[in-house]
C-alpha cells in the first residue's frame, strides 16, 4: 500500500497571500496549452501569436466558467440550492469537465466569429493541446485529496492508499492518478501524434471525443462516484455523461473520411 503524500493544499504563501495548489496546476495547464498552440501555430498557414493568445483566454474563461457551473448542476444541484453561493467558491474545488468541455464550445464559437474561422477548423487546432491541462487538473485533485477512487477488494493492493479527506478511511484507488494518465498523458502522445500530419477536418477533434470519452469511461469503474450510481447499478453520472461524446465521436471519425476537407497540408482544399 503507498502512503498518501498529504502535501500542503497551499502551495505559496506570501503574508495574506495565498497560493493554492489547486489554482498553481490550471496556471501551469493554460501554459502549456499556449506553449503546445504557440507550437502548432508556426507549422499553420494564417496563424500568430495573437490569435494564439486570444485564444488561451477564451479557453480558459470557458474551462473555469463552464467548469465550475457545470460541476454545481450536474454533481452538487441541491448544495447549490441549499447556498447559492457556493457556485463562486471555487477555491474549496469542484469542476466538472463535462460543463468545461461546455464552456470551451461556447467560448470557441465567440473566438471564430472574431476571427473568421470554422469551429472545427479552430477545435482541431487546439484539441491535442488540452489533455496536458486535464493531467494538471487530476494532480491537482490529487494534491486536494478530492476525487479519490472506490475502496480496493484487496486491503494490501500494491497502488492502494488512505486519503485523510475520506471520513471512511479506507484503502482506496488513487483514481486522479490513474486520469492523469490515461486522460492526460496517454491521449496528449496520441493526440499529438495523430495531428502532426494533415488530417481531413473533423478527425482530430473525433479523436479526442473517443479518446476521452474510453478512459473516462474505464477509469470511473475505479473512482468513487459523485452522486451515486445510475441505470441497473453500475454506470456512474460521468460515465453517462461520457457514452454521447463516444458515439458522436465515432460518427465525426466516419464524417471526417467521407468528406475529406484538408484545411493544412499538401491537400489543402478549403
Amino acid at each position: 500500500m503507498l502512503t498518501y503524500p498529504n502535501i500542503d493544499p497551499v502551495a505559496v504563501s506570501l503574508g495574506p497571500l495565498q497560493v493554492h495548489w489547486y489554482g498553481l496546476m490550471y496556471l501551469l495547464a493554460f501554459l502549456f496549452a499556449w506553449g503546445l498552440a504557440t507550437h502548432r501555430a508556426k507549422q499553420r498557414d494564417g496563424w500568430n501569436s495573437e490569435m494564439v493568445s486570444d485564444l488561451i483566454f477564451y479557453g480558459a474563461l470557458g474551462v473555469v466558467v463552464g467548469g465550475r457551473v457545470g460541476y454545481v448542476f450536474f454533481y452538487g444541484f441541491d448544495q447549490f440550492l441549499a447556498n447559492p453561493l457556493w457556485l463562486f467558491q471555487v477555491w474549496t474545488g469542484g469542476m466538472s469537465f463535462h460543463g468545461g468541455f461546455l464552456g470551451v464550445m461556447i467560448a470557441m464559437l465567440l473566438w471564430c466569429k472574431k476571427y473568421k474561422m470554422t469551429w472545427f477548423q479552430t477545435l482541431d487546432f487546439i484539441a491535442p493541446c488540452v489533455p496536458t491541462g486535464l493531467m494538471f487538473g487530476r494532480i491537482g485533485n490529487f494534491i486536494g485529496g478530492e476525487l479519490y477512487g472506490r475502496p480496493v477488494a484487496d486491503p494490501n493492493f500494491a497502488f492502494g492508499m488512505i486519503f485523510p479527506t475520506d471520513p471512511l478511511q479506507l484503502v482506496r484507488h488513487p483514481s486522479q492518478i490513474y486520469q492523469a494518465l490515461c486522460e492526460g498523458l496517454i491521449l496528449f502522445i496520441v493526440l499529438w501524434w495523430f495531428s502532426s500530419k494533415p488530417r481531413p477536418r473533423y478527425a482530430v477533434s473525433a479523436l479526442f471525443l473517443i479518446g476521452y470519452g474510453i478512459a473516462r469511461f474505464v477509469v470511473e469503474f475505479f473512482r468513487e462516484p459523485d452522486n451515486g450510481l445510475l441505470f441497473i447499478g453500475w454506470m456512474s453520472k460521468g460515465q453517462f455523461l461520457t457514452v454521447p461524446m463516444i458515439l458522436i465521436g465515432l460518427w465525426m471519425m466516419w464524417y471526417a473520411y467521407q468528406k475529406k476537407i484538408y484545411d493544412w497540408g499538401p491537400l489543402k482544399n478549403s
